[in-house]
């Protein structure tokens, strides 16, 4: 089966065959940890998140995706925005033929209890990281600009 494939500023990405695509993702913390699902249609880590519905707020959106890859309720009071992440390299290219250009509006939360974690079809597994084991995982290439972020803030 074809796998998903993921392009940062890589000059041999392919060319979008679609309109942009928007979606959220997330910097879900526990403990000093992060989040990551490690994707069923790649073998990248990626942090949690998904494509705008066109009925429903960024906020939303991100929250419908914990909700659907985590079994994690969370509130918009517990979400913060974080950053836009809207480089043009940023390109997805998916086994069905479409290939996009990806937007994704990013937030942040921190829990305050351990949660119970379920895993959706979409993942392999879902995992908590240190900032030290986030600098050797293979991280999918649209969400490495996030990752550098996110450790440049030590």
């Amino acid at each position: 089966m074809k796998q998903s494939e993921f392009f940062y500023r890589d000059p041999n990405a392919p060319k979008p065959n679609r309109p942009n695509h928007i979606g959220c993702a997330i910097l879900l913390e526990y403990d000093g940890r992060v989040l990551l699902d490690h994707r069923a249609d790649s073998d990248y880590w990626a942090f949690i998140g998904g494509g705008l519905w066109v009925n429903e707020t960024l906020a939303e959106c991100v929250m419908r995706e914990v909700r659907e890859e985590t079994g994690i309720r969370l509130s918009e009071e517990q979400i913060a925005f974080y950053k836009i992440y809207d480089d043009p390299s940023r390109i997805a290219s998916y086994p069905d033929g479409n290939i996009l250009r990806t937007i994704a509006v990013v937030y942040r939360a921190r829990l305050e209890n351990e949660p119970t974690l379920v895993c959706s079809v979409e993942s392999r597994e879902l995992r908590f990281f240190t900032r030290e084991e986030l600098r050797s995982i293979k991280i999918s290439p649209t969400h490495i600009p996030i990752l550098q972020d996110y450790l440049a803030e030590e």
